[in-house]
């Protein structure tokens, strides 16, 4: 028994080491000013890349923009990044994701992602969690056939609104369910 707790721990260990090698996000440095570089070039991105997410970034009343998620899987797998909490065109908070899996899984990705806080009542209950996670009060809008974000104005009455873009690897799709965000100080 002792021996296959081992086994376990060995894999959970060794698996995980890609993924903090892939990432290369270490915690406690000053890297503010970088953060805040990727997260100009991943909005700059996403507005050329998505149609109509300009609309959202006019509406919303904060956006949480992740420019670098690194996921990877082998049976169990797991997800970091970092980004800034924009409010109005400011940076207020930077924050970390993390997500952990296990399943049918192999490979790896890199994607980033934006939450648009609609109201304020969304945007002061993610800016006063201890831990915030995606859950079922998340709604995604995704490109349409016609390369447009697929949202109407029920959409955009949502509290928050999920984008995900810029994918590239070998995992096909990116979900944030379960995803875990946590203030830091970078």
């Amino acid at each position: 028994m002792a021996d296959g707790l081992s086994r376990r721990s060995l894999l959970l260990g060794a698996g995980s080491v890609p993924l903090l090698a892939a990432c290369g996000n270490p915690l406690g440095n000053s890297n503010a000013p970088r953060i805040d570089a990727r997260v100009d070039a991943a909005i700059e991105f996403m507005q050329q890349e998505v149609p109509g997410t300009a609309e959202l970034v006019r509406q919303a009343s904060g956006m949480l923009v992740m420019p670098l998620i690194s996921e990877a899987g082998f049976g169990f797998g797991g997800s970091y990044g970092r980004g800034a909490l924009r409010v109005g065109e400011a940076t207020v908070d930077y924050y970390s994701a993390v997500s952990g899996s296990f399943g049918l899984q192999i490979g790896a990705q890199q994607y980033a992602h934006t939450l648009f806080f609609m109201t304020p009542a969304a945007l002061a209950d993610f800016r006063n969690s201890v831990g915030w996670s995606v859950g079922a009060d998340i709604r995604y809008a995704v490109n349409t056939d016609a390369g447009n974000l697929g949202f109407d104005t029920a959409t955009l009455a949502e509290p928050v609104i999920a984008v995900i873009y810029g994918q590239a690897g070998l995992i096909i799709g990116a979900t944030l369910d379960g995803t875990r965000y946590t203030r830091i100080i970078p």
